[in-house]
């Protein structure tokens, strides 16, 4: 049986959550935040955490998630986040 790149030892690759990087900025735009100081300020998370799940270079957690979801009401996860299912 052949494995999933990205799995190890033939273990099933789990579900994740991506941001969608385009709705997520335009949103926060719009809400007024115009630095990801300000934003990360409103979501009670790190600039360091904002700016790094933007390049990609982090997946966002549940702070992540739970602050944009609070900072940026009235948009549901379904209008920021995509969950792919692994393996």
């Amino acid at each position: 049986m052949e494995s999933h790149p990205c799995s190890q030892e033939g273990q099933a690759v789990p579900n994740t959550i991506l941001l969608l990087e385009e709705p997520f900025k335009k949103a926060a735009a719009l809400a007024g935040y115009t630095s990801d100081y300000a934003l990360a300020k409103a979501m009670d998370v790190n600039r360091s955490t904002v700016t790094r799940v933007l390049a990609g270079d982090l997946q966002p957690g549940p702070a992540f998630i739970g602050g944009a979801l609070l900072a940026l009401a009235p948009m549901e996860f379904k209008d920021l986040f995509q969950v792919v299912r692994g393996d």
